[in-house]
């Protein structure tokens, strides 16, 4: 027997990932199993990950099917070593560079990347982790995320910076024959540069050339400026020039439309509203209409009226950068309020012009605004989170802020806990919360009744003493809507919540002189924008959040906490699937809401105005109507009574 030729068994087939491969050379390096399956492996994807046990099987089982593999494959000297280290020890002894020339030799099991493979699969568990908390699974739900996203997708994805995307995309484009799904060309593998050069808008209405206005260039026929610039006999003064002196120094449309828009530079959400608005109407005037903004007539105004009920495909799009080449003006239809906001803003703006001399007449005035019906509330009250759903947001915050590790982003779940309770807690807009510094935020000392002697006095107690940090309350001063200054209290749960992101931050909360943003970011993300900002300060000190990006962290932190609540199964019973599916959609401004409609059963309707910041009593008022659920609940009680009355009385 022991004279007879031996035959080698070849196992079957079996696919390894690139994943696998790291994770054995690592195994012949003697690393841990354990330490092995933490680094490399999701055991959600790779079930031989779950114990130390397990993953040193599944290596051991991989190597000896990888020596067959060489043994059949590999060169006559590399399958003489394999033979004699497996009579000597009883399977093969490996080192790095054996194992190597193994690998080489066994090619033939590597995995080929499929559409429907996980995200983990192929990829480290912290990005796998970071994109499947947007929705992103699979191979090919990457690949969609990024054509639809374009060449900033991943901006999107929580600490997803331009290296990591950048070596992403690269891998998907090696493996595209493979896949059977292609990268879209402008999801370049470089980063970004933003330019300052300006883009000529025009071509075909159906593929325009379309610019934010800050980067827009007008054809000179079409600039309605002073000079020459005639093209076949256009003139390119535009008609309705004003011929006496002006007042200021525009030579053509955009000048003077950039000189109206910088009135409003020290009110930046205003400005960007009022940037949008007109440069839509300068995009639709020179693309689609063809004519100058200084030569528009009142039909042109009527006509943009009914393009703004219905935008062209060509100009709407997903909301995207400003410095994206898939950024259009319009994200889809605008309701009727947004028609004739728009309306009113270009009317205005119309009316400087004439004011300053620049144009002769507004054309704007005989323009009807669009047909708009009266909302029963103007401020979407609804949106406010229920209180049993509050309060279990709040847990699961610092249930995960406790859990997690560094590595998972422990220091952005508490960032992001402290801006949700400034805002929840305190009525914030998400401006005024990213704007809050530490100056401004100071203790109080208040009184509180107690009870209520036999006489009916009742006995009071001053809270705030500094022995007593917990009970202490505080009060932040900020300048708000309108440049209205106002004083807000701020829970003690805000302040813990705050000095624990301070901690993150490296900097002491109760220090002296302490000062800087409430909130601000840890990483300062690679883009020029983001590195212009922050030039003059070190991440998390000295630059706070901008408020896009400060409501970007909430509503990404609730989203995640959502999908964890459903998976779990933690939510009480009073929380409904609406309940749940309101809490996923969550804005950062929705929290504002929360506030009021919760303080207005336990403050008096003056004190929550003063805090909310309202100009009117009214406005406050909102938050006292019964919402629509309690109306229909209501009104089903009413009418179910009456059934009754009328059956008692044998109608």
């Amino acid at each position: 027997m022991a004279n007879q030729p031996q035959s080698l068994t070849v196992p079957p087939a079996r696919t390894y990932t690139r994943a696998d491969f790291t994770a054995l050379r690592a195994f012949v390096q003697q690393i841990p199993p354990a330490t092995i399956a933490r680094l490399y492996y999701d055991p959600e994807v790779a079930p031989h990950a779950a114990t130390p046990e397990t993953m040193a099987q599944f290596l051991r089982t991989m190597r000896d099917e990888l020596v067959q593999l060489a043994l059949l494959h590999g060169s006559p000297v590399l399958a003489d070593h394999l033979k004699t280290s497996i009579r000597k020890h009883g399977s093969a002894k490996l080192t790095a560079v054996s194992l190597r020339m193994v690998e080489d030799a066994s090619r033939l099991a590597a995995a080929v990347p499929a559409p429907h493979h996980a995200i983990g699969f192929w990829f480290r568990p912290l990005v796998a982790q970071r994109l499947a908390g947007e929705g992103i699974m699979t191979l090919q739900a990457l690949v969609d995320y990024c054509n639809t996203h374009g060449g900033s997708w991943w901006r999107s994805v929580p600490r997803i910076g331009p290296l990591r995307a950048r070596t992403l995309v690269a891998w998907l484009r090696r493996h595209e024959s493979s896949l059977g799904v292609r990268v879209a060309a402008d999801v370049d593998t470089r980063p970004f540069v933003p330019t300052d050069e300006a883009v000529v808008i025009g071509g075909d209405p159906a593929t325009p050339r379309l610019a934010p206005f800050e980067r827009m260039a007008v054809p000179a026929a079409l600039s309605g400026g002073d000079g020459a610039g005639a093209v076949d006999g256009v003139r390119a003064r535009g008609t309705n020039r004003a011929g006496a002196f002006a007042f200021i120094r525009a030579p053509h449309d955009l000048a003077a439309l950039h000189a109206y828009l910088h009135r409003y530079r020290d009110r930046p959400a205003t400005l960007r509203v009022y940037t949008r608005e007109i440069e839509r109407f300068v995009l639709w005037a020179v693309i689609v209409r063809g004519v100058a903004v200084s030569s528009v007539t009142v039909e042109d105004c009527e006509a943009y009226k009914d393009f703004l009920a219905q935008p062209a495909p060509s100009f709407t799009g997903p909301k995207r950068p400003r410095i994206s080449g898939r950024w259009r003006p319009f994200t889809g239809t605008l309701s009727a309020d947004s028609q004739a906001y728009a309306v009113r803003v270009l009317r205005a703006a119309f009316r400087w012009l004439v004011e300053v001399r620049y144009l002769a007449g507004n054309p704007w005035h005989a323009v009807h605004d669009p047909a708009t019906v009266t909302q029963e509330t103007r401020v979407q009250v609804d949106r406010a989170l229920p209180a049993t759903l509050w309060k279990q947001l709040r847990d699961a915050l610092d249930h995960t802020c406790s859990q997690e590790t560094v590595e998972t982003g422990a220091r952005q779940w508490r960032a992001a806990r402290a801006a949700i309770l400034l805002m929840g807690d305190s009525g914030l807009r998400r401006s005024e919360a990213a704007l809050a510094t530490r100056e401004q935020l100071q203790p109080a000392d208040v009184r509180v009744s107690l009870r209520a002697d036999a006489a009916g006095e009742v006995t009071s107690k001053v809270v705030g003493d500094p022995a007593d940090s917990t009970a202490r309350i505080w009060t932040l001063t900020l300048v708000g809507k309108r440049r209205r200054q106002r004083t807000v209290p701020v829970s003690p749960d805000t302040v813990t919540a705050l000095r624990a992101h301070w901690r993150d931050r490296g900097r002491d909360f109760d220090a002296s002189g302490a000062s800087g943003p409430l909130v601000a970011p840890l990483v300062v993300p690679a883009t020029q924008d983001a590195r212009r900002r922050h030039a003059h300060g070190n991440p998390g000190n000295g630059m706070p959040y901008a408020a896009d990006a400060l409501g970007c962290l909430v509503r990404t932190a609730i989203k995640r906490l959502a999908r964890r609540l459903a998976e779990q199964g933690t939510l009480p019973a009073s929380c409904s699937p609406e309940d749940l599916a309101q809490l996923a959609s969550t804005s950062a401004h929705a929290l504002r809401h929360t506030f009021g409609t919760q303080a207005i059963r336990q403050m008096p309707l003056n004190v929550v105005q003063t805090i909310l910041g309202h100009t009117s009593l009214q406005t406050t008022s909102i938050y006292t109507r019964a919402g629509r659920q309690q109306m229909l609940d209501a009104a089903g009680r009413y009418y179910s009574a009456g059934e009754e009355t009328l059956v008692a009385a044998g109608g």
